[in-house]
Parts: C-alpha cells; structure tokens; sequence
C-alpha cells in the first residue's frame, strides 16, 4: 500500500464519524477527478468501518455513490462545454487522446451501456465521462446511468469491505489485479478492432 494511501486511511480511522464520512465523499468525487486517487479502497475502508459499528454502510454507499456521480458529471461537463475543441489544445496535452478516440468510437456502438458499465472500467472510468461530455450524450440519462453505475459498485465495495473484516487491504491487491485484468482486456479489444480496421482497408484499396 502506498504511503499516501497509508496515512489518508490511518487518519481516516482518527476521524469522527461525521468527518470519516466527508472524506469518502470528497475522495469518491476525486477519483474520477484527478486519477489515480485510490477512491476505490477507501470505500472498502469505509466499510470495514462499517463492520466495526464505527459507520452506517449504507450512509457510506450513498456518500460514495454521490460522490462518484458528481465526479463523472464534472468530467461530462468540461467534455461537453470544450467539445472537440479540447483536443486540439496543446494545453490539455495530458489527455489521453487515442484513450479518448477508443471511448468515443465505442460510444457509438454501445450508447449508454458503457456509461453503465462505467465503474467496473478501471482506468477509464474518467477518460468515459470526458468522452460523453464531448459527444454531447442527454444529461438526464447520462446522470442516471452513470449513478447507477456507482451505486453498484460502491455497494459491492463497502459490503465487501464489511464481510472482510480485518483483512480489508487484501481487497487492494485483488483490486489492483482486476485492474490490469480488465486493462489487458480492453487492450485486447482495441488491438483486434484496429486489425479488422486495418484488414478492411487494405482490402478497399486492393478492390
């Protein structure tokens, strides 16, 4: 465990519970924020607190969830007031723009089940939320999907979390597997999707 996260979890555990609360909160928002804030594992902390008596769990899934869903609409909000103009800003070098390009052609095909599915993308859950602001998707749907999105998972977070007891940070590191799991999937995935791109237009300049 990295030693930020140590001592956000260590002073975490000192907080009141009032406080404990509004730290899973502004760290859900800032996950999908400022990547790669470890809003993940916290909420298992928060559960594990919850385990404890120190917290009500379901106060910690919807703080959790807010905050997700905030952070995935402030993304959504930058992505769908800069537009397409973001990307050719050479001020916002740091966004990943082929990440973005993927996202957005994915969007096209998929719609709203990839901002459902959004939460379990470990990697690109804020590179999403840009996207779909960008692309200029419906809010009301978007709020709605992406809420759902984090309730789920947040609700698997913290009631993991409350099962585990004290063997809560082992979850961190089953996290961080499913992390590159699903990033060596999407890798995958892109990968054969440019081959077949790639395959068709050699065969139209070959017709």
């Amino acid at each position: 465990m990295g030693d930020f996260l140590a001592e956000l979890i260590e002073r975490m555990a000192e907080l009141p519970p009032l406080w404990a609360y509004g730290t899973i909160l502004v760290i859900a928002y800032l996950e999908n924020v400022v990547p790669p804030i470890p809003g993940d594992i916290i909420v298992v902390f928060g559960g594990y607190m919850a385990g404890l008596g120190i917290l009500d769990p379901w106060i910690v899934i919807l703080l959790a969830t807010i905050g997700g869903s905030m952070g995935f609409m402030s993304m959504y909000a930058i992505g769908y007031k800069i537009g397409k103009g973001l990307m050719e800003d050479d001020r916002y070098r740091w966004i990943p723009r082929l990440r973005v390009e993927q996202v957005r052609a994915k969007l096209k095909r998929w719609g709203f089940s990839l901002i459902a599915a959004n939460r379990f993308l470990s990697g690109l859950r804020s590179v999403i939320s840009l996207t779909v602001g960008m692309a200029h998707m419906p809010v009301s749907k978007t709020v709605l999907w992406s809420s759902v999105s984090a309730l789920v998972w947040c609700a698997l977070l913290t009631w993991l979390g409350v099962f585990v007891g004290e063997n809560w940070e082992v979850v961190n590191s089953y996290l961080r597997t499913y992390g590159i799991i699903v990033t060596i999937f999407i890798l995958i995935i892109v990968t054969v999707q440019w081959l077949r791109y790639r395959k068709s237009r050699q065969q139209g300049a070959s017709e």
